[in-house]
């Protein structure tokens, strides 16, 4: 027993020995007044803005009005253990999210912690969800497609990387729809998606998760959730988190592509936080920042200019690619211009042909938006809807009427816009429908004039068939995006005038009678557009062949 005893006070004695006292200077704070998701502190002198902070009970929040004798916290928590007196501590950390390859295939909340029960992810960085944009000089135009795989705005309405184009419309016309075929169809194109939904019910959000696991698009897809039931807080800085991870793989030289489902709840929210903590309310209740509140988070979205370096003719490296420190003149060239500079100054050196332009790993890289704001009573003049077409870079309409009388995708083609695609569209898109886009316009405007008449001359009565016929084809089933070959491909007999005497109800049967025949009979004109991504002379004599033999066949 004396010995068990001896033992014991040698190791107490031993630890005592052993223990050294640590300092930390740490803010503290007390709380004065907590509830509804937001709770006022004082004492925390050197808090940021933005600074995220510690309650004593665990529960996180972010210092969002910086006060004169109080601070303002957001709870991203549940705020009801959260009282009168709590000390709160900063912890120096501006609010951040994990980022890197980790995170593809997981479901996360707004502060990236996963909510998939895949166990924890291990992430080696974190990045602020607050940055400011990439200045002019960095970006370089949008110039490379972003494709759907939705004929209708492949045709229309193109996307290029880099783009933020608007998907707006009333509840139930199909704006989600169209966000998740763009992801399910970026398989292989090596684009990584982020999909953010904000303010959904948990159900939905998992009916959204189970359709890109089934597609095989979680593969190459993060999903960010702030459910309905989840503290404004949280709603509020879920599309920022989003677009932090988005912008590490776009600053690794990656193509991302981001779904914001949808900003006006995340205006919402703003505006439920904003008006707890006293801000002034502005039009609508808002507060007088709203637009800033998307100004900056879409901004983010750009497509960097490429760099590049003069290397050796015997240089190489794995991937074809060089770092900054490998330039033989000690130069990156780098800004909208960096390829002419580098080529001028190619030129001017001597023995120009012994040396050789590379682009700089981890440059060239893009992130495209997709906000998704949703009208009531097809309202696009009210305050968020005005705000945010005037930041993007054009917008896809949905249109209630037309979603039910079937046409689905339900895009009114009037007064939708793409106002950069255009550059990035592909030669062979561009040359086979052209003119779809004020045609079907003008179809509209005939067929509702056509409904007063009754007697039609023949060429009214011709277009007005064509009309009906190029309406079929740019209906498309959800979950089925089409490649760029297949869309050039019918949408080229379409305009053609092959369709003309399909009976309307058959038009699907054709539509995939005449891929099947393609594919099968003339895979080598399919490879070809793929390829070249261009109609030659000679490729559109043989598509019209192919066509009419496969014409004569079908019945």
């Amino acid at each position: 027993m004396a010995d068990v005893v001896k033992k014991l006070t040698e190791d107490l004695q031993k630890q005592i020995e052993e223990f050294e006292p640590s300092l930390e200077v740490r803010n503290v704070g007390t709380v004065i007044e907590a509830g509804d998701g937001i709770a006022r502190a004082t004492g925390l002198a050197d808090v940021r803005s933005q600074e995220l902070v510690r309650f004593e009970n665990g529960v996180m929040g972010i210092a969002f009005n910086l006060e004169k004798d109080n601070v303002g916290i957001i709870i991203m928590g549940d705020y009801a253990e959260i009282s009168e007196g709590m000390q709160v501590f900063t912890t120096g950390r501006i609010a951040s999210v994990p980022v890197g390859d980790a995170l593809i295939g997981r479901v996360v909340n707004a502060l990236g912690e996963p909510i998939d029960g895949k166990g924890p992810i291990k992430a080696d960085r974190y990045r602020p969800i607050e940055r400011i944009a990439p200045g002019v000089v960095e970006r370089k135009d949008v110039d490379t497609p972003l494709q759907t795989g939705i004929k209708a705005i492949d045709s229309m309405i193109p996307i290029g990387r880099g783009q933020r184009e608007l998907i707006i419309g009333d509840r139930q016309t199909g704006k989600t729809a169209i966000a998740i075929d763009t992801i399910i169809n970026q398989k292989g194109q090596d684009v990584i998606c982020i999909y953010v939904a904000i303010g959904q019910k948990k159900a939905q959000v998992a009916r959204t998760v189970a359709t890109l696991e089934k597609y095989g698009a979680m593969d190459y897809t993060v999903v960010v959730a702030a459910a309905a039931d989840e503290p404004a807080a949280l709603q509020y800085i879920a599309p920022y988190a989003g677009c932090a991870i988005g912008e590490e793989f776009m600053e690794q030289g990656k193509d991302a592509l981001i779904v914001y489902d949808d900003l006006s709840k995340h205006a919402w929210a703003y505006r439920e936080v904003s008006l707890l903590m006293r801000r002034p309310p502005g039009r609508e209740a808002y507060p007088g920042d709203v637009f800033y509140l998307h100004s900056r988070l879409l901004e983010r979205a750009a497509r960097l200019a490429d760099k590049f370096v003069i290397v050796p003719k015997a240089f190489s490296s794995e991937d074809g690619m060089a770092d900054p420190e490998d330039g033989v003149d000690g130069k990156m060239y780098d800004g909208p211009l960096a390829k002419h500079d580098a080529e001028q100054a190619l030129e001017a050196l001597e023995n120009a042909d012994q040396y050789k332009i590379i682009k700089v790993r981890g440059s060239g890289g893009s992130l495209t938006a997709l906000p998704i704001i949703e009208t009531l009573l097809g309202d696009v003049s009210a305050y968020i809807p005005t705000n945010v077409i005037s930041i993007t870079d054009g917008q896809i309409y949905l249109e209630s009427n037309l979603f039910y009388a079937g046409i689905r995708p339900a895009i009114n083609v009037g007064i939708s816009v793409s106002r950069v695609g255009g550059d990035a569209q592909t030669k062979a898109m561009k040359q086979v429908a052209g003119r779809l886009r004020l045609d079907m316009a003008a179809f509209r405007e005939l067929a509702a004039f056509a409904q007063f008449g009754s007697d039609l001359d023949k060429a009214t009565q011709a277009q007005l068939n064509r009309g009906l016929h190029m309406q079929e084809i740019l209906k498309q089933p959800q979950y089925s995006p089409m490649s760029m070959e297949h869309q050039v491909i019918v949408i080229f007999a379409g305009t053609r005038g092959y369709a003309d005497d399909v009976p309307l109800d058959r038009m699907a049967e054709w539509e995939q009678a005449l891929l099947r025949h393609m594919d099968t009979v003339h895979s080598d004109l399919v490879k070809a557009i793929a390829t070249e991504k261009k109609i030659s002379p000679e490729l559109e004599a043989k598509l019209e062949e192919a066509i009419q033999g496969f014409m004569t066949t079908w019945h």
